[in-house]
């Protein structure tokens, strides 16, 4: 296996196929925009300047790397030769569906198809293929690059030889597989997504502030960043259609979204991506200063 097709060139999609490059795969890079192929090619650009100047590659491995990058606005094009194709669209079911329709057709018979998906049914996915013994997840943590996290998913009908593959192949480019069942959420969101959630209920009750809150979960529980920084960072438009495939997968009021975080996205208050969420990020992507409407 040397080409793999990466359906989507944004934060995922542009992690996913930086980690390909950088261990001698062709990747073909692929998004219906020229402006997000440009832009994920410059990401990637400057996260390797980040790896020279941290001296944990060479200016030769950068330009290896980049090399091994070809760039597609057409999925056809790109994935005329791809022995594997991960998609790293947005997270929404509809999408995902037309595209694995798209991609069962225009793809050659050998070809595995994996997704990205941090909570949507593989099996779901997989039912709209000629080839669902072909289909799995690969979920890789943000950001690809440096997480070692890749939570590998069969669907239903995912066979032996596939899933035994994808995971020697995660190996390969130095991720750690592990390997769970397909329900909503899997494991990383069903646990993470809930304690968000209710982080944000605290917050949404009067419990306590937003640098209160993020505080007592980074001195008191260890974690890197506080729930809802991280939630900022992940997106709330993200968070919020994690939440809503759980409640839908389960039934379970548990997984109900929080009214401030329906609000927030429905005001467009998405976290870094739009500059503002829980904090403000106008003058710094560092979680600095809460936003102010919860001053």
């Amino acid at each position: 296996m040397k080409n793999i097709a990466v359906i989507g060139a944004g934060t995922m999609g542009n992690g996913i196929a930086h980690t390909f490059a950088q261990f001698g795969f062709n990747v073909q890079l692929i998004d219906i925009s020229q402006a997000a192929l440009d832009k994920g090619v410059a990401t990637i650009s400057k996260n390797l300047d980040r790896m020279v100047a941290k001296e944990k590659i060479s200016e030769d491995d950068k330009t290896n790397t980049l090399n091994n990058i070809t760039t597609y606005a057409s999925i056809k094009d790109g994935v005329q030769y791809a022995s594997l194709v991960v998609e790293a669209a947005t997270e929404n079911i509809d999408l995902k569906l037309k595209i694995f329709k798209e991609l069962d057709e225009v793809c050659p018979e050998d070809t595995i198809l994996a997704t990205n998906t941090s909570s949507i049914s593989i099996t779901q996915i997989a039912a709209v293929t000629s080839r669902p013994e072909k289909v799995i997840g690969m979920h890789f943590m943000n950001p690809v690059p440096i997480m070692k996290l890749v939570e590998i998913i069969r669907g239903y009908n995912t066979s032996d030889e596939v899933n035994d593959f994808i995971v020697d192949l995660t190996t390969q480019i130095k991720k750690v597989p592990v390997e769970v069942n397909d329900y909503p959420g899997f494991v990383a969101n069903r646990i993470l997504m809930p304690m968000i959630n209710e982080s944000i209920e605290t917050l949404y009750n009067g419990v306590a502030g937003v640098k209160e809150i993020d505080t007592v979960m980074k001195l008191g529980m260890a974690h890197p960043m506080g729930p809802l920084q991280l939630a900022d960072f992940i997106g709330l438009d993200v968070c919020l259609s994690i939440l809503n495939v759980m409640y839908e997968g389960f039934k379970n009021p548990k997984y109900a979204p929080c009214p401030l975080l329906v609000n927030m996205v429905t005001a467009g208050k998405l976290g870094v991506k739009s500059g503002e969420g829980f904090y403000d990020y106008s003058e710094s992507r560092k979680a600095e200063n809460v936003a102010k409407m919860f001053n």
